[in-house]
């Protein structure tokens, strides 16, 4: 098959794009050219904001399947819509698991679960493109396969709950620099590796079973968040790490720009039932445990040093949110 990937250079896309291209299919990239495609993709550079730009670098290319990435507000999916329908076998939608209704009342999560997230504009509008392009589903078979992915990592990020791409996260902890850690960090979290999510993807893509389906696709293995640290800090060897467990609110209301990132996502329970995505593609199996995939993170870091490796958020809001409940005369 020929497979579009709209974004294709990503933390997820990269060893989607990976695995399609050993498993045989043809791969172009349309990106705005900020990131290097690999030589063996075709790629074609396009602002995808731009629909103009959008339909006159891709009138005359034929594809069976659209990835599509890099889709956040429904105007980024009524584009794809008016360059596509008519022309390609499936669309895929990456969408989210934050669109879950919260708080999480029922676990495991399925794809039944209801939706509804009152913190996250990121997930409200993932939402309304899921809701958008079903709509379009019905009533005009616009060929949609809708994919909420949670909190999936690959060797360039390293998971924690402000933002995990880049070695920031963990250099903090390996220095004894302080880091915080929501409540008491006893509330579960699922992680799953990029190569592995990727397994899930390539079964579906070209599916035509699944064509007017939503699936999440991540890891069975959950951890508390504190296990979740305890992972990392092994991982670069810190012994004594300086974490301070501060409640939820208190950072939100300090700091309310975190709160959709927070308790509209990784201060909430999160485990879900991966029975559908098996029994769709069989041999969907995640492999890489959580310590293993955060100690390849750090390997690959290490030996790949470089300014993406910072993550200046990591240590702003680590230092500004620490600070502040020091100074509000907690230890």
């Amino acid at each position: 098959m020929k497979i579009l990937f709209i974004g294709g250079t990503g933390n997820i896309s990269t060893d989607c794009a990976e695995l399609l291209h050993k498993r045989g299919h043809e791969i172009i990239v349309v990106n705005r050219g900020n990131n290097p495609v690999p030589p063996l993709y075709r790629s074609i550079i396009a602002d995808r904001k731009d629909p103009a730009a959008m339909k006159k670098a891709l009138e005359n290319i034929k594809v069976d399947v659209v990835i599509n990435f890099l889709g956040y507000v429904v105007p980024d999916v009524e584009i794809d819509f008016k360059l596509f329908q008519g022309r390609i076998r499936q669309y895929i939608f990456i969408s989210s698991a934050t669109v879950y209704r919260i708080p999480h009342r029922i676990l495991p999560m399925t794809e039944n679960t209801p939706l509804g997230n009152p913190y996250s504009d990121y997930a409200q509008n993932k939402e309304k493109c899921e809701a958008w392009l079903m709509e379009k589903f019905r009533k005009e078979g616009f060929p949609v396969t809708i994919i909420r992915p949670s909190h999936t990592y690959s060797r360039i990020w390293i998971p924690n709950p402000i933002a995990s791409a880049g070695y920031t996260f963990a250099a903090r902890l390996e220095e004894g620099r302080p880091v915080y850690l929501h409540n008491n960090g006893e509330n579960p979290w699922t992680l799953t590796a990029t190569t592995d999510f990727a397994v899930g993807l390539a079964g579906l893509a070209g599916n035509e079973k699944a064509i007017g389906e939503t699936f999440h696709i991540t890891s069975d293995e959950a951890l508390p968040w504190y296990k979740i640290y305890e992972e990392v800090a092994a991982a670069v060897g810190a012994e004594d790490p300086v974490i301070f467990k501060i409640p939820a609110d208190f950072i939100c209301e300090k700091f309310p720009e975190l709160t959709g990132g927070l308790k509209g996502d990784k201060a909430e329970p999160a485990i879900f039932d991966n029975s559908k995505i098996k029994k769709f593609v069989p041999d969907f199996a995640c492999k890489k445990s959580i310590r293993q995939g955060i100690r390849e993170s750090v390997e690959w870091m290490r030996a790949h040093p470089g300014p993406r490796n910072h993550n200046p958020k990591v240590d702003y809001f680590c230092d500004k949110v620490v600070a502040a409940w020091l100074e509000a005369g907690n230890k």
